[in-house]
C-alpha cells in the first residue's frame, strides 16, 4: 500500500487565512523550520494507479493539483479519475465539505456511517453529487467492508470503529447537554488494511480520549496516524485564539499525562505520526523544544506530501 498525506494541517490549515499568530505569521514570512500545511485527509491506494481518499478537505483541489498520480489521465479518456472512493471519519467541515470539488458528473463511491450519511442527505448542496452518480455506502461499525468504487475493486479493506469524540460543530445542540447531542457514529477511526498481504494502518485525524476500545486498536499496529491538533489542551485559551479546550473541541493533545504520548507510549506501535495539526500547535516550529520533544518520544510530525509504504 501506498499512503500520501495530502494535507496534515487541522481546520482553517496553516497559515490560517485571518490568523496572526506567531506560527501563522511566522510561516508566511518564509522563516526557516516553518512549512505551509493544507487541511487534514490521506490518500490510499494497492497499486498507485486506483486511489481512495481518507476524509476530503476544503483544500482538495490544490491537493490534487500537488498529487500528479490523483490527476485524470490523457489515456483514459476526457472525463475521468484515479479517484474512486472517499471514507469519512466524521461531518466536520475540514472533513467532508471537500467532496464537492470531485462534483462534474464524475463517479465515485462515498464510505461513511449511517449518522455522517444522513447529514450528507440532509444538506441539499451535497445533491450536487447526485445520488445515481455519487453511490453513497454504510460502513457499520467493527465489520471490514471491501472497498469499491466506478466498478473497480480497489482491493482494500476499510474496518470503522466508534472513538471518543464530539459532534461536528455546526451540528452541536446546547440542549443535550455536555455532549452537544453527540452519538455513537458520529467520530470514528479507520483500520485499512490489504486482504492479500495481510498489511495494515490505523487512522484517527480526530479522538479526545484514548480509551480501552481505542487502545487495543492501536495495541501493535505497524503505522498509525493520529489526532496532532493541540501540544497541550489549553495552548488556544492561552494563545487568546479561542476560548475552548482540547477536550471541548473533541480533540486529544499530545503532551500531559492523558496526552496521545504517554497513552500510547506502551503499545508497541512502529511508526507513529501525527496528522491534523492546528495552527497553534507549537511542534509546527521544527526548532522549538516541543518539536524535539515529539520527536524524541517517537513520533513523527506529518506534512503535505509525505508518502508511507506499507
Amino acid at each position: 500500500m501506498l499512503v500520501r498525506v495530502l494535507g496534515a494541517g487541522a481546520g482553517g490549515g496553516f497559515p490560517q487565512w485571518n490568523c496572526t499568530c506567531r506560527n501563522c505569521r511566522l510561516v508566511r514570512e518564509g522563516a526557516p523550520g516553518f512549512t505551509a500545511r493544507t487541511q487534514s485527509s490521506l490518500a490510499v491506494s494497492r497499486d498507485g494507479t486506483d486511489w481512495v481518499l481518507l476524509n476530503a478537505s476544503p483544500d482538495l483541489r490544490q491537493q490534487i493539483s500537488a498529487a500528479p498520480a490523483l490527476s485524470p489521465r490523457v489515456a483514459d479518456g476526457l472525463r475521468n479519475s484515479p479517484i474512486k472512493a472517499v471514507v469519512l471519519t466524521n461531518g466536520d467541515v475540514d472533513h467532508m465539505s471537500g467532496v464537492i470539488n470531485l462534483r462534474e458528473a464524475q463517479p465515485f463511491a462515498i464510505y461513511a456511517t449511517r449518522r455522517v450519511l444522513d447529514v450528507i442527505a440532509a444538506n441539499s448542496v451535497f445533491r450536487i453529487l447526485a445520488s445515481d452518480v455519487v453511490a453513497r455506502e454504510p460502513l457499520d461499525l467493527d465489520v471490514p467492508t471491501h472497498l469499491n468504487g466506478n466498478g473497480v475493486d480497489l482491493g482494500l479493506d476499510v474496518e470503522a470503529f466508534d472513538v471518543p469524540g464530539k459532534i461536528a460543530l455546526y451540528l452541536e445542540d446546547e440542549k443535550a447537554g455536555p455532549n452537544f447531542g453527540t452519538s455513537t457514529g458520529d467520530t470514528v477511526g479507520l483500520k485499512i488494511s490489504d486482504p492479500a498481504t495481510g498489511k495494515a494502518f490505523v487512522y484517527i485525524p480526530g479522538c479526545s480520549e484514548i480509551d480501552d476500545n481505542v487502545r487495543k486498536r492501536l495495541a501493535g499496529a505497524t503505522h498509525v496516524f493520529f489526532d496532532g491538533t493541540l501540544y497541550d489542551d489549553e495552548e488556544m485559551i492561552r494563545a487568546g485564539l479561542m476560548n475552548k479546550s482540547g477536550p471541548r473541541m473533541g480533540h486529544i493533545s499530545m503532551n500531559g499525562p492523558g496526552g496521545s504520548i504517554a497513552k500510547l507510549k506502551d503499545l508497541g506501535v512502529g511508526r507513529k505520526i501525527y496528522v491534523h495539526i492546528n495552527n497553534s500547535n507549537p511542534v509546527l516550529d521544527e526548532n522549538s523544544p516541543e518539536r524535539r520533544a515529539v520527536e524524541a518520544a517517537g513520533w513523527e510530525v506529518g506534512y503535505d506530501g509525505m508518502e508511507v509504504r506499507i
